[in-house]
């Protein structure tokens, strides 16, 4: 559906808000209606009353713009001697947090050096506890006889060495 194209009409109320209104609504608010009914058919607008200032948010205290203070004042001169203690006093505590890492990051070195020492001991040990336990481990099967095919046959008649051959 399409609706016949209707002319705008820009009005101010009292109140200095600019309200559109199409052509049909202005001459209906404009007779004799109740005030009601005239508001329910305006679409206000708000303009700011002087364009040229800009509007937007409000700036903070900090991006404001101050007038220039006179380098030869009592003020000037107590502002930039907290400043320079505010600076020195960064300053300290920046060198202090880097000298603080500093002796941590030795501190962690030493630590590692010593724990890839007590890897290194502990392979070596686990090393000669694994040749002592295989070399346990081979005694002992070479002690142990297998069992003969022949039932009944002593271990002894088995062996040659044993018969005296």
């Amino acid at each position: 559906m399409s609706r016949p194209s209707q002319a705008k009409l820009n009005t101010t109320d009292h109140n200095g808000v600019s309200v559109i209104q199409s052509q049909a609504h202005a001459s209906a608010s404009s007779s004799s209606l109740p005030a009601a009914v005239a508001g329910l058919q305006q679409v206000p607008q708000l303009i700011p009353a002087d364009p040229s200032a800009g509007g937007g948010k409000a700036l903070p205290p900090s991006k404001m713009k101050k007038p220039p203070a006179d380098k030869d004042s009592e003020e000037y001169r107590q502002r930039r001697e907290r400043n320079n203690l505010a600076v020195k006093k960064s300053r300290m505590r920046s060198k202090q947090k880097a000298m603080d890492t500093q002796q941590r990051v030795n501190e962690l070195k030493e630590e590692n050096e010593r724990l890839e020492a007590k890897i290194k001991l502990l392979s070596k040990e686990l090393s000669v506890l694994k040749d002592l336990f295989l070399e346990h481990a081979h005694n002992l099967a070479d002690n142990v006889q297998p069992p003969t095919g022949a039932e009944g046959a002593s271990p002894a008649a088995n062996n040659p060495s044993a018969n005296g051959q």
